[in-house]
């Protein structure tokens, strides 16, 4: 059974970020165990330098650790993450609970709505000394028409099947023995193209796998 908690950059309660996590959980094959953390607007404001451990910090933490990777989508705002994202990642980094644990993120947006927000994701992720699996972090666009309002989940069925298989490359990302070299196959959605590109502005970002839907 391989362990997937999504965290939600977006407190909005119609965000399409919480819902296309939420679709992939309430969707995911029976050998993918994957759970949405909901207890971020929960979380009191990170002090440096006070070691206390207050409950929703706790939960969190036990969460994380119980993980086998963790999934991050969010928002871009003000060319950056919400603060309430940063908050959690930075009592996440305080006590080291990201170190060496396998992460990646899901964008719902258009290419250049939200390349802040993954630049800096991937900077605090990188300082807190995850490991990110390229392969699988992807990018879905999503508007407001594949919302379900009923149940908040994400109503194309095609759209089902890309989250699907961004937690199918997830999860053989977890399985695969480490590579000595940068790794030759990527994550390939079986209902849209794949555009692989090589970012050079970023040494610790290789190649990422991007899904574009035909009618954007």
């Amino acid at each position: 059974m391989t362990r997937i908690l999504l965290i939600s950059g977006n407190t909005r309660a119609d965000s399409l970020h919480t819902a296309a996590l939420r679709t992939a959980a309430r969707f995911a094959p029976p050998e993918i165990s994957a759970s949405l953390y909901d207890g971020l607007r929960d979380l009191p404001a990170f002090v440096p330098g006070d070691y206390s451990s207050p409950d929703p910090v706790a939960f969190l933490r036990l969460q994380v650790a119980a993980a086998d990777a963790v999934v991050f989508s969010t928002p871009e705002f003000a060319g950056s993450i919400p603060g309430s994202l940063k908050n959690l990642l930075d009592w996440l980094v305080d006590g080291g609970d990201l170190s060496h644990k396998p992460v990646a993120w899901l964008s719902v947006s258009t290419p250049g709505q939200d390349d802040g927000a993954r630049d800096l994701l991937e900077t605090v992720l990188a300082h807190a000394n995850a490991k990110m699996l390229h392969p699988a972090c992807m990018r879905i666009p999503l508007n407001a028409a594949a919302l379900d309002e009923v149940d908040g989940t994400l109503t194309d069925p095609h759209l089902h099947q890309a989250l699907l298989d961004m937690l199918d490359v997830l999860s053989r990302a977890l399985a695969a023995p480490k590579p000595k070299a940068q790794p030759s196959w990527q994550g390939v959605s079986s209902m849209f193209p794949v555009v692989q590109r090589n970012d050079a502005s970023a040494p610790f970002r290789s190649w990422r796998a991007e899904i574009w839907r035909p009618d954007a």
